[in-house]
């Protein structure tokens, strides 16, 4: 059986790292000539964005044999901005080579880089570079490393040098007790052993040489194919996505370690087939028709794949440390719409999942998260590569979470008529770090098991926003308590609307606390100047150990929150004169040390976000009314408190009651649009169409805030009598009910559902013309990630595709509420009979099925065609 082994190679930018991949791969007869960056002739960066820099952007894979052992060698990028791309490989290696430069104190990213293979568990060898430059001491260079990363480094060159050989085995004595046995009884150490303990990270050899001149490299070779221990993997198909990329052609690749079983072209994934098995070296590729496990390689075929995922018998998720902690507003060139400037960067951030990209409804603004200025210079090279267009990144900001201190209940409720569903979860805090977890608590008798799925999916399905500053929640464990649901009334759509709300109304109700980003940094500085770095440290809300010493400097290791370190090292340039330097990673959120002065500045109103309201919706007389959310717990329909006064541990009559709480004082109940999403949507339809401002919408009023009450007469002289003013006629279309109730439109759709689309579009532009209403027609795009949504004018009809997390029905409903109020239109809805679009208040509205329409437009073309205006 071959043996295969995945390595990566991991160094702080400038080390020599691509060099010693070309260094590699010639001594391993893969290069005729050797490659250097500086002659922009390498085989791993071959990107042009990659040699204009010269420094490695994307992971990249080459493979070699060595000692008969095939080495699938994955080259890293360097540079600190692009270290999630570097994570994201560490995932997938088997062994590491940790690169040093001799000529280069050891720097604060390489520490990171040792933290972060000591978190993965990754067997790793140090590669010490360029110790052919001036100066360089071999021996003081040794102690140093051993001081500053681990006690366990044993220099591996010293193995074949007899006169050396009674230190080496001392040093590998100290590094085990089993060895440390081995060498009291025997006086040597065997390679088993020394195996053992490299494999469990409790030896890490250490390779003088230069890559440059090929000096060290065989024998870095030698250690790892000779020390690493071959697993043995499951027979069940399983794997890992790392990466995902586009060839020159634009087909999407995803990256993959197979990690169980093998993979054959034609495989199904899913509901998807792998149409090619590619392996890489470097830009070049051979397909193959089988894959075997352990190793790396590239499918084409898979569109529904994404960076994290598990396939097959695969499980388990790894949460990635090195996340970005700035956001970014994005500007598209006068060129390009905002809404396909959106769709663009999701695009890319298939490929960059650590872009974050979000659209900010209330702004119209694009906003990206990023690690550096570095990553904003490639973005937009990238972006217009890929798509002919230039966009501008600025107005760089912190990332804040937010998380609560106490577990609380939240409610939510969604009864427009004909609509029903209940929804009650306990949010709970988790300790920092733990992200968002999910559990239930209800049994079938309370709740279906398909409701309490839906549940949880719609928990999954976006990024819920605390009620501070409205930034991401986490750290929360959301657990299903209960619910309701009507056999007739309730659809999928009600249970999304009931789960968000019970978030939101839950948190309304919660302490919450900001969180912000804090880094671990690395300072080192001259040791004169210790006394002025430990006090800004001190003055920027930092911590931090006492000094080490390091031949004339000393290095300062602590935390500190991002917002006040994040660009120390421009200060630290100028006080230290050019000889400090100062390293960080993101060591995680903690509670914000200004969350007051923060949550000032930003002004979120909890109660002003329209998209996520905390508000209930319950019907009675046959209407649909809004209830805030410190009343929502008294107008339940579902009795929850027993079950959470046993899951918090507090008696019933301890555990807050949200009825007693009020507003927020100085804020008023009511908001005007607080559901009316699309207002701005159906404004721009009656100014195009009748030329309409905005002060002649009149804005839906919800009973409960506002009463309806009858106009009082005073003096009945004062009311002349005026013409009935001609009503305008509107038609809202629900296009895919329509479409799936029509036989010929589903019987194209079944084959090509933009055909059915886009023959419905033809068929409602021919009615519109020939009766002369307003038609708008409506698709439904709510699963479409991040999607901001769309009002297109096709020929004389309005075509609609709804944003993210909105239905056709949603949509539908708003609109006819907003203009139901204008009192001067008619308006006609045309859906499905399985579902029944809610009509609130029905002002003039009237529902059609979906056979009733298509029956009318037959009746109309007949009739067209009878009077001879058509052939």
């Amino acid at each position: 059986m071959e043996k295969t082994l995945v390595t990566g190679l991991v160094a702080h930018v400038d080390s020599g790292k691509t060099t010693l991949a070309e260094g590699i791969l010639y001594t391993c007869g893969k290069k005729r000539e050797l490659g250097r960056v500086d002659h922009k002739d390498t085989l791993l960066d071959n990107t042009d964005i990659e040699r204009e820099r010269g420094i490695t952007v994307f992971a990249k894979q080459a493979r070699v044999t060595h000692n008969e052992v095939n080495i699938t060698l994955l080259d890293t990028p360097g540079h600190v901005d692009f270290s999630a791309e570097m994570e994201r490989t560490l995932q997938v290696i088997d062994t590491a080579v940790l690169l040093v430069s001799g000529d280069d104190p050891i720097s604060g990213h390489t520490f990171t880089l040792w933290k972060l293979l000591e978190s993965y568990s990754i067997p790793t060898i140090i590669f010490v570079n360029k110790i052919d430059m001036a100066g360089f001491d071999r021996q003081s260079f040794y102690s140093r490393i051993k001081n500053l990363l681990s006690d366990n480094i044993v220099d591996f060159d010293s193995y074949s040098q007899d006169n050396k050989e009674e230190k080496f085995y001392d040093e590998l004595s100290m590094c085990d007790e089993i060895m440390m046995e081995e060498y009291l009884e025997c006086g040597s150490i065997s390679v088993e052993n020394m195996r053992s303990a490299y494999n469990n990270r409790r030896l890490f050899p250490l390779i003088f040489g230069s890559a440059l001149l090929l000096d060290g490299v065989d024998r870095l070779l030698n250690c790892l194919t000779g020390l690493y221990t071959f697993k043995e993997y499951k027979e069940d198909f399983s794997a890992r996505v790392y990466k995902i990329s586009r060839d020159a052609s634009g087909r999407r690749l995803t990256h993959i370690k197979l990690t169980g079983g093998k993979l054959k072209v034609r495989d199904k994934i899913g509901d998807e087939k792998v149409d090619q098995i590619r392996i890489y070296n470097g830009a070049q590729f051979d397909t193959v028709d089988e894959m075997n496990t352990p190793d790396v390689c590239v499918l084409t075929g898979l569109e529904k794949c994404f960076v994290g995922d598990r396939l097959g018998k695969e499980s388990g998720y790894v949460r990635p440390l090195m996340l970005p902690i700035l956001s970014y507003r994005v500007t598209p060139d006068e060129r390009e719409d905002k809404a396909v400037c959106f769709k663009n960067l999701l695009l890319l951030s298939e490929e960059l999942p650590e872009l974050n990209v979000t659209w900010q409804e209330a702004s119209s603004e694009i906003h990206i998260s990023v690690m550096g200025d570095v990553q904003n210079e490639i973005l937009k090279r990238m972006y217009h590569d890929r798509f002919d267009r230039y966009i501008s990144i600025d107005d760089a900001s912190i990332v804040y979470k937010e998380t609560i201190s106490h577990a609380v209940h939240g409610i939510g409720h969604y009864e427009p008529l004909r609509h029903y569903s209940e929804v009650h979860l306990l949010i709970s805090p988790l300790p920092q770090g733990s992200g968002i977890e999910y559990d239930t608590c209800v049994s079938p008798d309370e709740l279906d098991t398909n409701w309490v799925r839906l549940i949880l999916s719609h928990l999954k399905e976006k990024k819920h926003r605390g009620v501070l500053t409205g930034s991401e929640l986490t750290d929360v464990r959301y657990t299903v308590i209960g619910g309701r649901a009507h056999a007739k009334h309730t659809e999928g759509g009600d249970f999304r609307q009931s789960t968000y709300r019970a978030v939101r109304q839950g948190l309304m109700s919660a302490e919450s606390i900001l969180l912000e980003p804090y880094i671990d940094f690395t300072l080192r500085v001259p040791t004169d100047q210790v006394g002025r770095a430990m006090t800004d440290i001190k003055k920027y809300e930092g911590s931090f150990e006492p000094p080490q010493n390091d031949l004339e400097d000393s290095i300062i290791r602590g935390s500190a929150p991002a917002a006040t370190m994040f660009n120390y090292s421009r200060e630290l340039s100028t006080y230290s004169r050019g000889r400090g330097s100062f390293s960080f990673e993101i060591s995680g959120y903690r509670p914000c040390h200004n969350m007051a002065e923060v949550t000032e500045a930003i002004a979120y109103d909890p109660e002003a976000d329209t998209e996520n309201p905390s508000s209930s919706v319950f019907c009675s007389h046959g209407a649909g009314y809004v209830v805030p959310w410190y009343e929502v717990n008294k107008n339940a329909h579902v009795d929850c408190s027993d079950k959470v006064a046993a899951l918090t541990g507090n008696a019933k009559d301890e555990y807050e009651d949200v009825t007693a709480l009020k507003p927020i004082e100085n804020r008023p109940a009511y908001r005007q649009g607080e559901m009316s999403i699309s207002l701005e949507e159906i404004e721009r339809i009656y100014k195009d169409t009748y030329h309409k401002s905005s002060e002649e919408l009149t804005p839906y009023r919800y009973i409960g805030y506002e009463s309806k009450k009858k106009p009082v007469i005073k003096n009945e002289k004062e009311y002349v009598y005026k013409p009935k003013q001609k009503k305008e006629r509107y038609l809202l279309v629900d296009g895919y009910n329509i479409i799936f109730a029509s036989e010929k439109l589903s019987a194209i759709a079944d084959n090509n559902l933009d055909g059915a689309r886009d023959a419905l579009i033809d068929i409602c532009i021919n009615y519109q013309g020939s009766m002369g209403m307003t038609l708008i027609l409506v698709f439904d795009a709510y699963k479409v990630k991040g999607n901001p949504g769309s009002v297109q004018k096709v020929n004389n009809i309005y075509v609609v595709y709804t944003k993210e997390a909105e239905t056709a029905d949603q949509y539908i409903e708003k609109t006819v509420h907003v203009m139901a109020n204008s009192k001067n239109c008619d308006i006609m809805v045309a859906t499905s009979d399985r579902l029944e679009q809610m009509i609130i208040y029905g002002d003039g509205a009237v529902r059609i099925s979906a056979l009733e329409f298509m029956k009318m437009v037959e009746e109309e073309s007949a009739r067209l065609r009878r009077d001879g205006l058509v052939h």
